[in-house]
């Protein structure tokens, strides 16, 4: 796999040069576009909104809507006149321990590998924020773009997470609707504590996969070759339920779940 940035992480007076891959991929299925008559695929032509005149690629700029109507055309040369050094640097700017990190925040992984003959510099960057448990909060910039970003020991490398800004992530303020002022019996807590630990069990990612992709999947083949289609279910109907009752019989269900403690080793 090629890189697809390189640039230096920069702490302090040291500096990282380092290599950039992508460290997910996306499994999500991808549809066509098909004229309905004769499942031939339908093009996704650039035309003009007023009157939907087909335009050539090499005629259309970027542009950035300043108000309503109104366009201010970008070129790469205007892009390049912003701080180029930005472009290929991780700029370490504080370290915070990694679950002062709300989740919500993060968004996309990439890992970092070291540049030739800055291994040595790469390796104590892991160690150190393995031995001190910390995440670098950093700035980048990924194809024209200024992320934040987690910079964290993974596996022995360097992971580094876009993260979003605190004024893209939206407030729950902002939602219609409230929770209610409906008051929890300390006996539903501690009920429902229960049932949480009887379900507790470590983290494994790999013993989750995407049914529904795969189900998907044996359906557009079943399809294709003419075979007969599963019907689908009946809807359930949501019913009112006694919440007491329901907790109760689901940790009752669930108490061979809970696990034993670890036996500890004679000192």
């Amino acid at each position: 796999m090629r890189p697809i940035w390189s640039g230096t992480i920069s702490f302090g007076l040291v500096s990282v040069p380092v290599r950039m891959f992508p460290a997910t991929e996306s499994k999500e299925l991808r549809f066509h576009f098909l004229h309905k008559k004769d499942l031939t695929p339908i093009a996704y032509e650039k035309v003009r909104r007023d009157d939907r005149e087909r335009i050539d690629p090499d005629e259309i700029v970027r542009g950035f809507e300043i108000e309503k109507g109104r366009y201010v055309p970008l070129e790469d040369e205007d892009l390049d006149r912003l701080d180029i050094e930005l472009t290929h640097s991780i700029d370490i700017l504080d370290f915070a321990d990694l679950d002062e990190i709300d989740p919500v925040y993060f968004r996309k992984a990439y890992y970092l590998l070291p540049a030739e003959g800055a291994e040595k510099p790469y390796r104590l960057l892991v160690r150190a924020l393995e031995e001190t448990g910390k995440v670098g909060i950093a700035k980048v910039v990924i194809r024209n773009k200024q992320h934040l970003a987690a910079l964290r020991p993974y596996e022995g490398l360097l992971l580094l997470e876009t993260m979003y800004y605190a004024d893209e992530v939206r407030s729950p303020q902002a939602l219609d609707g409230d929770l209610g002022t409906t008051r929890l019996k300390s006996a539903e807590v501690e009920m429902a504590k229960s049932l949480v630990e009887n379900l507790s069990a470590p983290f494994q990612p790999e013993k989750y996969d995407d049914t529904y992709r795969k189900e998907l999947l044996d359906l557009i083949r079943a399809k294709a070759d003419g075979q007969p289609l599963p019907e689908p279910g009946p809807e359930q109907e949501t019913e009112v339920i006694d919440l007491m009752a329901a907790l109760r019989e689901s940790v009752e269900r669930t108490k061979n779940k809970r696990k034993t403690p670890a036996k500890r080793e004679a000192s």
